[in-house]
C-alpha cells in the first residue's frame, strides 16, 4: 500500500522546514530516498570487511552539504524528537566556529547581602587560621585574611568596622575592640585603608607586623631612588657661614601638654588601666575607693589638669625673665588633647582643645609669635591623617582640622595669610620667612607615624603624602635666596626607630643631608614627652664623626607628667646672625610634690631650673668657645666624651626624665644604647646601628 495523504503533507511540511533552514545557510540540502533491505542473520560474518568509500547517504534522509562530496565531512539534519528542533548548520559549520555561548543560560550565584558578606568573610578568616597547609607561617596566614578583609571592604564597606570588631575578639588583639574599631572609633579609619592598600604584598606585611601581633616580620627599608628628586645638587664648596651678631634672641619650646579638661581632682591618680585621675578609670585592687587620689596639679600617670598648664603659663615669663619683653618666638612641637580612648573622643572635642590653648599661649606668653605643629593628639581619629592621593572626598576628610587650626593662628596674628593657605593645603604644615630672615617650616608628622593607619597604603612610596616634597621645595628656595631654616615637627625621625615608619625618615634624612650644615640650622621635635636630641650625619652616616655632623635634632621636654615624668620647658639662646643655638635653659616642676599642694591656696607647683645645656656637657668639650653654638659638631663630641665617661650619660639619663624619681638607671648595655640613639635620625640607622629597648625612661 502506497504512502498515505497525511504521510504525503508531513513529508512536504518537512521538506519545506529543510529548505528554509537550508536558504538561511546559504546552502544545498541533499535528500536521499529511504530503502528497507532484509538483514540475514548468519553466526559470524566474514574476517574481513572493507568499508565502500562512499558515505552511506541512506542513514539520513537530509543533509546540508552534499553527503556524497569527498571536500567535506557530511553535515546531517537532525531533527530533536524530544523538542521538535532542527538543529542548524549553522551549529556544526567548520567555517563558522563559534566564539562565545551568547543563548544559553550561564547561571551565577545569587547577589550576597551585606549581612551575609561579613559572615562568609569570617567563615573564611577562621577557614584560613586553620588550614593546616599555612603549616607555621602566620605571616601568611595574615595576609590571606587580609585579602578577604580587603574584598568586604571594596564589595561592603559598612560591614568593615563589624568584621574589624569580630576578627579582633576572636583572636584576642585587643582587650576592647569594640571601642577600638567599632564603626565610631576607627573601624571606618580601618575600613578605608584595607580597601586602598595592596594587602597582599609589603603593605599587608607591615600591617600584620605592627598592628596584628607581630604576624609579620617588618618589611625591609625600600630601595630610596633619589634620581629627579633635588633640582640641585649640593653646593661644593658650601656658601660661606653667616657671622654670628653677637645678640641672643629667647626662644621658648613647649611640648605636649595634654590638656585634660575632664580631670577629676580626687578620682584614682593609680589606676590599673586608661587614662587615670578620670571617674570612670579606677584600681582594680579598690575599685570603690581611690587608692591615690588624683591631686589638683596632676600626677605621674595623669595628663595635665587646667590647674597645671596654667601653673606652668604663669612660671615660663618669669623664670625666662620674658615679662616685658615676651619671647622673640615660641615653639610649640605638638599634643595640645589628652590621651583619651577612641570612644571619648570627637571632633569638638579636638576643636575646643585647639580654641582654648591658642588662646591661653597668646593671653599669657606676652609677645612673638608662636609657630606650632600637629600632634598625633590633635585629630581625630586620634594619630589619623589621610594622604591627598586618596582622592575625592576622602582625600579631603581631615580638612576640618586643617582649616580650623590655620585659621586660629591667623587670628592670634602668628601667621601671614600666605603660611595660612599653606596650611589649609598641606595638611596643617607651612612655611613662614620672619623679618629677620629665619624661615620656619612645620610638618605634619602623623604622615610618617607609625600608629597611622594611612600610612599603610603604597608603603613602598616614601613620600605618598607629597609632605617631604614641599618640605625639599621649600628648602631649596632657602638656599636659593641664602635663608636659613628651622624644621618642626611632633614625632621625632629616629632616636630608637619605635615611633615613625622607616621609608619616609629614611628619606626625611636624605633631605637633611642635602641642605645641612647651610641652610637647616637645627629641627624640633616633641611625642616622647622626654628630652632627647638627634644628631644627623652625612651619607646616610655611613661615617659618623666631627667632620660628617650636620643637624641636630632637639626633642622637647613635656608638661604633661605622663608618664612617670615630671613637668617642663625649655628656653634657647640663639644668635640671630646664624640662627644657631647658643645655650638651651630647661627647666622642670617636681611631679612627685604635687599632692602636697592640696587643701589649700597659698602655693601651686614650683618650676625650677634644672640644668644648661652648655653647663651639663660644655666641660666635655674643652675647645669650645663660649659663644660657639651647640650645633651637630659639638653634640658629636659630646657622644665621644659620653664613650669614655659614663657619668655623662648618668646626666643625660635624668634630665631626659627631667630628674624625676621615677627615671630609672641607665646601666650595662643601655650606655652604649643611649649614645647610638644620639647619633640616630632616622629609623634605619637606629635598626642597624643600636641596641633596642632603652629608648625611653618611663
Amino acid at each position: 500500500m502506497g504512502p498515505t495523504p497525511a504521510a504525503l503533507l508531513g513529508a512536504a511540511m518537512l521538506s519545506h522546514r529543510v529548505l528554509s533552514i537550508a536558504a538561511a545557510a546559504s546552502v544545498a540540502v541533499f535528500s536521499v530516498p529511504g530503502v528497507a533491505e532484509p538483514v540475514a542473520v548468519d553466526v559470524l560474518g566474514p574476517s574481513v570487511f572493507t568499508a565502500p568509500g562512499r558515505f552511506p547517504t541512506s542513514v539520513y534522509k537530509h543533509y546540508y552539504n552534499s553527503p556524497t562530496a569527498t571536500s567535506a565531512q557530511p553535515q546531517p539534519v537532525i531533527s530533536d524528537p524530544v523538542s521538535h528542533k532542527i538543529y542548524p548548520f549553522e551549529l556544526t559549520n567548520p567555517a563558522t566556529l563559534p566564539k562565545n555561548n551568547t543563548r544559553d543560560p550561564h547561571p551565577l550565584p545569587p547577589k550576597a547581602s551585606s549581612g551575609q558578606l561579613v559572615e562568609a568573610a569570617f567563615a573564611q578568616v577562621l577557614s584560613i587560621a586553620n588550614n593546616p597547609a599555612f603549616g607555621d607561617n602566620n605571616c601568611a596566614r595574615c595576609q590571606a585574611a587580609l585579602q578577604v578583609g580587603k574584598f568586604l571592604a571594596l564589595a561592603a564597606p559598612e560591614q568593615g568596622p563589624e568584621f574589624a570588631v569580630r576578627v579582633c575578639e576572636h583572636f584576642n588583639f585587643n582587650k576592647d575592640c569594640a571601642t577600638q574599631y567599632g564603626i565610631f572609633q576607627l573601624g571606618s579609619v580601618v575600613t578605608q585603608v584595607i580597601a586602598n592598600a595592596d594587602v597582599g604584598g609589603v603593605d599587608g606585611q607591615a600591617i600584620c607586623s605592627h598592628f596584628l601581633s607581630g604576624l609579620c616580620p617588618a618589611p625591609a627599608v625600600a630601595p630610596l631612588n633619589l634620581t629627579n628628586w633635588f633640582a640641585k645638587p649640593k653646593p661644593n664648596p658650601l656658601p660661606a657661614a653667616k657671622k654670628p651678631s653677637g645678640r641672643r634672641m629667647k626662644v621658648l619650646h613647649i611640648s605636649d601638654m595634654h590638656i585634660d579638661p575632664r580631670y577629676a581632682n580626687g578620682a584614682e591618680a593609680n589606676c590599673t588601666s586608661g587614662l587615670c585621675c578620670r571617674e570612670n578609670n579606677f584600681n582594680e585592687q579598690s575599685p570603690h575607693r581611690a587608692v591615690f587620689p588624683a591631686p589638683r596639679f596632676g600626677a605621674y600617670l595623669c595628663d595635665s589638669p587646667v590647674s597645671l598648664i596654667m601653673s606652668a603659663l604663669q612660671a615660663i615669663p618669669v623664670l625666662s625673665g620674658t615679662e616685658r619683653s615676651g619671647f622673640d618666638f615660641t615653639l610649640y612641637t605638638g599634643d595640645l588633647v589628652s590621651h583619651d580612648s577612641e570612644n571619648q573622643l570627637s571632633r569638638d572635642y579636638v576643636l575646643y582643645t585647639e580654641t582654648l590653648m591658642y588662646d591661653l599661649f597668646k593671653r599669657m606668653l606676652g609677645t612673638g609669635p608662636v609657630y606650632a605643629a600637629l600632634g598625633n593628639h590633635d585629630s581625630y581619629n586620634q594619630a589619623q591623617d589621610a594622604p591627598h592621593s586618596l582622592g575625592g572626598q576622602l582625600a579631603e576628610q581631615f580638612s576640618w582640622n586643617y582649616d580650623h587650626v590655620a585659621s586660629l593662628w591667623e587670628h592670634e596674628g602668628w601667621l601671614p595669610h600666605s603660611a595660612v593657605e599653606s596650611a589649609r593645603a598641606h595638611y596643617a604644615a607651612y612655611m613662614v620667612r620672619r623679618r629677620d630672615g629665619l624661615r620656619v617650616i612645620t610638618l605634619n608628622t602623623d604622615l610618617w607615624y607609625s600608629a597611622n593607619y594611612f600610612n599603610y597604603i603604597n608603603m613602598t612610596n616614601p613620600d605618598l603624602s607629597g609632605m617631604l616634597r614641599f618640605l625639599t621645595d621649600e628648602l631649596q628656595a632657602a638656599e636659593d635666596a641664602g635663608d636659613a631654616v628651622w624644621i618642626l615637627g611632633h614625632v621625632l625621625s629616629g632616636w630608637d626607630g619605635t615611633n615613625p615608619l622607616q621609608n619616609p625618615t629614611n628619606l626625611f634624612y636624605q633631605i637633611v643631608d642635602r641642605f645641612s650644615p647651610h641652610v637647616i640650622k637645627a629641627i624640633f621635635f616633641g611625642h616622647t614627652h622626654e628630652d632627647q636630641v638627634m644628631i644627623y650625619y652625612a651619607n646616610n652616616a655611613t661615617v659618623i664623626s666631627k667632620d660628617t655632623a650636620g643637624a641636630v635634632g632637639w626633642i622637647g621636654p613635656s608638661v604633661t607628667p605622663l608618664t612617670n615624668l615630671n613637668s617642663g620647658f625649655r628656653v634657647y639662646e640663639v644668635d640671630s646672625g646664624t640662627f644657631e643655638i647658643v645655650d638651651a635653659h630647661t627647666w622642670k616642676s617636681d611631679v612627685n610634690a604635687f599632692p602636697q599642694l592640696d587643701h589649700q591656696l597659698a602655693e601651686g607647683p614650683a618650676y625650677e631650673y634644672e640644668y644648661s645645656t652648655r653647663e651639663a656637657y660644655g666641660g666635655a668639650v674643652p675647645a669650645w668657645g663660649r659663644d660657639d653654638p651647640l650645633n651637630a659638631t659639638w653634640w658629636h663630641f659630646v657622644t665621644e666624651a659620653m664613650e669614655k665617661d659614663s657619668s655623662l650619660v648618668t646626666k643625660f639619663n635624668t634630665f631626659q626624665g627631667k630628674s624625676s624619681v621615677r627615671t630609672p638607671p641607665c646601666i650595662g648595655d643601655c650606655v652604649a644604647a643611649k649614645i647610638c640613639y644620639i647619633r640616630s635620625g632616622s629609623v634605619p640607622i637606629a635598626k642597624k646601628n643600636c641596641i633596642p629597648g632603652f629608648g625611653s625612661v618611663q
